[in-house]
């Protein structure tokens, strides 16, 4: 059995394995092969296994490819959007509500699909009338998301790229997308560092998503462009998740953004939150969003000035609950 060097670098992949990842260009496999993908820099070997924080190989690790009406108006449309969901995460939080597939990679039934099948089930829903592809926790997987939007181009497939993002990304690795997503849609979830550490186990998050949220908007600006069809073109659109005990934390995001960014900016405040196992027996994290709790950060927002935004309704919460074993999560 043979054996393939990568060009200028050191490590060596099993010739049988190459087509599999031939998809990649030098840089994105050197960018792999020891992992700086993300500010976590594990520095392993994806090429080797899934053995970092996100749990991935250097494999495709698709959880889910469907079409997803669940979004803002502006990124869902009027027909919804292609959305291909991405198993593991850099992130550990502890109410996530993707947690199936955020920590479970051995529970990915297409991780290991060719890229033919990946580019035909996305062409197979842009042909039902979808304009939009998102890319959902892409942070661990910025040279899947670029080989799969040049698999596209080359079928000649434009359709809006929706970069959907916990925003612990590295803001290098954003400008490495300036010229193929159209649309960022980043969270912005916590600016104290002792509640990103307990919630997502990384006490820098703040100051990291506050850069990358800056390079989105340096490359953006404030204004979300949205076609006659109501459809968004290009721009940025921040998201909080507001949690439930921590009105006055979601109330310092708004100021950050405010002060930091712009009161201009697209901001969607979401009511979605609820309890998934491991906040079952949480002191604050155990129930859903009390309507008093989130009317305090709307109000807070409208205080604040913000021009352009979106809001959910209380009954948001029954209405999120994706099941990963289903071909279609969400219905």
């Amino acid at each position: 059995m043979s054996f393939v060097k990568f060009p200028e670098k050191g490590g060596i992949v099993n010739s049988a394995n190459m087509e599999e990842y031939s998809f990649y260009t030098d840089e994105e496999r050197f960018l792999l092969e020891k992992c700086t993908v993300c500010p976590r820099e594990c520095g392993v070997n994806r090429f080797e296994g899934g053995s970092g924080w996100c749990g991935m190989d250097a494999g495709m690790n698709i959880a889910s490819i469907c079409i997803h009406r669940g979004e803002e108006p502006p990124i869902s449309g009027p027909s919804g959007i292609c959305n291909i969901f991405f198993g593991g995460c850099n992130l550990r939080c502890t109410f996530c509500q993707n947690h199936e597939i955020s920590r479970s990679p051995q529970g990915l039934s297409g991780s290991r699909l060719p890229m033919a099948n990946i580019l035909g089930q996305i062409a197979r829903i842009l042909d039902r009338g979808i304009r939009a592809v998102g890319f959902v926790s892409p942070s661990h997987a910025v040279p899947q998301v670029r080989a799969i939007i040049r698999g596209l181009n080359a079928l000649g497939r434009k359709p809006v790229i929706v970069y959907n993002t916990n925003s612990y990304d590295k803001p290098e690795r954003l400008r490495e997308l300036d010229e193929l997503a159209d649309v960022y849609l980043p969270d912005y979830k916590y600016v104290t560092p002792e509640i990103a550490q307990e919630y997502s186990g990384s006490s820098d998050y703040p100051e990291t998503a506050l850069r990358a949220i800056r390079e989105m908007y340096y490359q953006k600006g404030s204004t979300l462009r949205i076609d006659d069809n109501g459809t968004a073109e290009n721009g940025i659109l921040i998201r909080h998740l507001v949690l439930p005990g921590h009105v006055e934390e979601s109330k310092r995001v708004l100021r950050s953004i405010a002060e930091e960014i712009s009161t201009g900016i697209s901001v969607s405040l979401m009511s979605q939150y609820y309890p998934v196992p491991d906040t079952m027996d949480h002191p604050l994290l155990n129930r859903p969003l009390s309507a008093s709790e989130y009317q305090a950060v709307v109000r807070e927002m409208e205080d604040l000035g913000f021009r352009n935004g979106w809001v959910q309704d209380m009954e948001s919460h029954r209405n999120y609950r994706p099941d990963f074993r289903k071909k279609n999560p969400f219905t």
